[in-house]
């Protein structure tokens, strides 16, 4: 699970510079899907392969502008993640996503409760996912647990479809980065393509991070 955190009050700036890179960006795919760019949109695992970040300067760049856009508004990128250890017959995931939402939520909650001053409340905004009945009653049941309650995280996260938020856009893209960086962290010889993201964006992305992690 990846994304970033920012404040409140610089999410619809953001949102709006997010969507002018974008469409300058992937100018020509926008055009040839025909839809209108505010409903476009593309998934930040078709978009950080290996052929599109070895090949293209302006992809490089435009991350790189993206974390720097997301710490110059006070914001910060977030991730947590665990290395699947079981067989596939016994792997189960989504018991596997469901304990790295709630080490997620922990985590966050943990920054705004005690990282800042003062102590901030906080939103979850998450993709749309098949087990979204789940992952809300989870949450919920952390927030009035009656040991180590959530107490920062005011309403349980909100599901919205990506195509139509540019922010959750963003926060896909990150993922997607996240994602392969997160492959050669936990298996450096089952994904030694990935030492291109590693190369290009794994000092910037770590020092962009807070209470992130993938347990191996």
């Amino acid at each position: 699970m990846a994304g970033f955190v920012l404040p409140a009050e610089e999410v619809r700036g953001f949102g709006t510079w997010f969507f002018q890179r974008k469409c300058q960006l992937l100018a020509f795919e926008i055009e040839r899907s025909g839809q209108h760019p505010a409903r476009w949109e593309k998934k930040g695992s078709a978009l950080y392969t290996f052929p599109n970040v070895t090949r293209y300067p302006e992809l490089r760049g435009f991350t790189n502008r993206l974390l720097n856009k997301i710490g110059r508004l006070g914001g910060f990128v977030f991730y947590v993640g665990i290395k699947k250890t079981r067989s596939p017959t016994d792997h189960n995931p989504n018991q596997l996503y469901l304990r790295v939402f709630l080490e997620a939520i922990k985590r966050i909650d943990g920054f705004c409760a005690e990282d800042c001053q003062p102590a901030a409340d906080l939103v979850l905004i998450l993709d749309e996912h098949d087990q979204r009945l789940a992952l809300i009653t989870a949450a919920a049941q952390s927030m009035y647990a009656k040991t180590e309650r959530r107490r920062r995280l005011i309403k349980p996260p909100f599901h919205l479809e990506s195509h139509r938020y540019q922010t959750l856009q963003a926060a896909d893209w990150i993922a997607g980065l996240v994602g392969r960086l997160g492959a050669i962290w936990a298996d450096p010889a089952a994904y030694p393509e990935n030492e291109v993201f590693l190369r290009y964006f794994g000092q910037r992305l770590n020092g962009m991070s807070r209470r992130s992690g993938v347990r191996t």
